[in-house]
């Protein structure tokens, strides 16, 4: 098993209070593992963030990045298909990779989700995880450039996250720092008609649930700064 993929997956999970408890053991093992000091200091780094303050900052900042709009979705084909046809076949032949190597992914996650196919190449026979990351570098490359341009310590933080999975295809992310900036109405738009769920884990679109669950976050903390 590669333990490093493991690590890269947990910190790209969606920050909860099962996250925060395991953040010892997993600062533990970044150093134990072999990260290269660059990406073993950015890894600690995003670690400290994600123990400091209010739990609902970082799950805001979390939803903020990688759940209002597309351009930094942790869904690896949303990067190259879109809503276009490919990606169903897209989605059908990774699922059958999955399954012809004896990995029952959870069925709550779509198969190209970033933190699911980091667990995948954890377990992977390693010249199958290489061929697989080396043709996911290029969308890499671009989410790492896409969350430099955000320009915040949250987005710089899974930054790091993003070029130390890219090191371990032996590759260096090289696009430019993109700056984005997601339209509101756009992003309304692509959510009015999904039915309301309560919680993420009872919602297909985990995008959506959480999309949601931020917007709540926003008002509990309205509601809080008003009752002080």
């Amino acid at each position: 098993m590669n333990r490093r993929f493991r690590i890269l997956s947990a910190l790209l999970h969606y920050p909860d209070e099962a996250l925060r408890s395991a953040l010892g053991d997993i600062c533990s093992a970044i150093d134990s593992e072999g990260f290269r000091p660059p990406h073993n200091a950015a890894l600690r780094r995003l670690c400290r963030r994600l123990a400091m303050g209010d739990l609902l900052d970082r799950q805001e900042a979390y939803s903020t990045l990688f759940d209002w709009g597309r351009s930094c979705s942790l869904h690896l084909f949303e990067h190259v298909h879109g809503d276009s046809r490919n990606r169903g076949p897209a989605m059908v032949a990774l699922a059958e990779i999955y399954q012809k190597t004896g990995y029952n992914p959870s069925p709550h996650e779509l198969p190209d989700y970033l933190p699911l196919f980091l667990e995948f190449l954890a377990i992977a026979p390693p010249s199958l995880a290489d061929e697989l990351l080396k043709q996911a570098v290029p969308i890499l490359d671009q989410l790492h450039a896409r969350l430099i341009g955000r320009r915040t310590a949250d987005a710089r933080a899974y930054a790091g996250v993003i070029a130390a999975i890219v090191a371990e295809a032996g590759a260096t992310p090289m696009a430019k720092p993109e700056a984005v900036q997601d339209d509101p109405e756009q992003i309304d738009r692509e959510w009015e008609d999904v039915p309301v769920t309560f919680g993420p884990e009872n919602d297909p679109n985990r995008e959506s649930a959480r999309a949601k669950v931020a917007a709540m976050i926003k008002r509990l903390r309205a509601m809080r700064t008003a009752r002080t």
